[in-house]
């Protein structure tokens, strides 16, 4: 019987989507020094770090949510049906996603919830005393925490349900873009030049200007949360359909300059226009601040995509094991930054001193617990997003090298 070649992992993919989180876990250091609020801050404030923070906060999570979409799509194949079949997959994606959901909200959050509260004197010290008012469910002020109204909270990991609800939902549309849905996924990947900008933006438009009214904050809750779901939704979708195209990907590739100068210009705009339209309510202006808002996002992403097929889709020797690292990391970062902002603004350090231990301890404290407790203990593997690879030996004197091979 004859077995289909398996295809060339796509090294570019891999590493925009390491690139990403760490990108992520730099912007939550950020978010200890801007005047926006926060678990816990510092007492000195960055006011020079504000715009990078603004730049990149209009695209970093739609980016990550887009390249979600780009791995799906290659798991699930351009017939739109994975090996194991539908139910298997959905089991797959299921467990793969809740159980770290589950043990982050257990075990890795709650300190995040102690470090906010006892900074906002809703407790008193005395961590075990917290978590069992944190596990009863006991009543919480409404500004205690994020999740305070139900008193718990997922924080940061609301990226893993969002995940899973899109990875389901995609599941009927992907059979469906394989047969009769067929022509609209060709459709998409036809768009060249100034149609690959002006296209995906329709739809991102429309939700800013009928959804985003009736949901104007994006709360991360998966419930309530409708113009979330609508934006990161459609970028997800967006991933899937470019998938491995090679025509569209050349196409992102030759745009790169364009889409870097693009991006660079529509920051310009997205900040001029916040100054000159604000208060302004009238359609015409609402639309064009609609179209430099998206423009501004799309552009930033189609520069990551076309970059990074042109720089990065090559097997770095680094890549292999810091696939591994990806959702460990993404898991432990926040707890370990603002545990060690909390102590070390009682410190009062000088700012550069409290900046750079700030960010030793959080990559520090990330890559010890991955490589030698996540990438050693088999069982601890799966609970912080990591599934080991099936050997039935660990060679714990060279773990990057067992775990080459790590599944998807």
């Amino acid at each position: 019987m004859q077995t289909s070649t398996p295809l060339p992992r796509r090294h570019d993919i891999d590493s925009l989507r390491v690139l990403a989180f760490g990108l992520l876990i730099l912007y939550h250091l950020g978010m200890f020094y801007v005047s926006w609020g926060w678990h816990v801050k510092s007492a000195y404030q960055a006011d020079w770090l504000e715009p990078l923070m603004l730049l990149v906060n209009q695209w970093r999570m739609p980016l990550i949510f887009l390249i979600s979409g780009l791995a799906v799509s290659l798991m699930l194949g351009e017939g739109g049906r994975p090996r194991m079949g539908y139910g298997a997959f959905a089991r797959s994606r299921t467990r793969r996603l809740m159980v770290p959901l589950l043990f982050g909200m257990a075990v890795i959050i709650p300190p995040q919830v102690y470090f906010e509260v006892l900074r906002k004197q809703i407790v008193e010290p005395g961590y075990l005393e917290f978590l069992w008012r944190y596990y009863s469910f006991s009543g919480w002020p409404d500004d205690a925490f994020g999740g305070s109204q139900i008193g718990i909270t997922w924080n940061h990991l609301w990226y893993l349900p969002y995940l899973l609800v899109y990875t389901l939902a995609l599941i009927p549309l992907a059979a469906l873009m394989a047969g009769p849905g067929k022509r609209f996924r060709e459709s998409f990947r036809s768009l060249r030049g100034l149609w690959l900008v002006i296209v995906p933006l329709l739809p991102l438009m429309a939700w800013g200007y009928w959804v985003y009214p009736r949901f104007p904050y994006i709360r991360h809750d998966l419930f309530t949360d409708g113009y979330a779901h609508a934006m990161y939704g459609t970028f997800f979708l967006y991933g899937y359909l470019i998938g491995r195209d090679a025509g569209l990907w050349s196409e992102l590739e030759r745009l790169r300059w364009w889409s870097l100068g693009m991006g660079l210009l529509g920051f310009c705009l997205f900040m001029a226009g916040q100054e000159i339209l604000a208060g302004q309510n009238d359609s015409a202006t609402d639309i064009a601040f609609l179209f430099v808002l998206y423009l501004n996002r799309w552009a930033w992403i189609l520069a990551a995509l076309g970059w990074g097929h042109h720089l990065l889709n090559r097997p770095f020797r680094w890549l292999p094991y810091a696939r591994t690292a990806v959702y460990p990391w993404y898991i432990l970062h926040q707890t370990i930054t603002v545990t060690a902002g909390y102590y070390l603004y009682r410190l009062e350090l000088a700012p550069a001193a409290e900046g750079a231990l700030l960010l030793i301890i959080t990559l520090g404290g990330c890559a010890l617990i991955h490589h030698y407790l996540v990438l050693r203990i088999r069982w601890l593997g799966p609970l912080m997003g990591y599934t080991p690879p099936r050997c039935s030996t660990v060679n714990t004197a060279n773990a990057p090298r067992v775990y080459l091979e790590e599944s998807t």
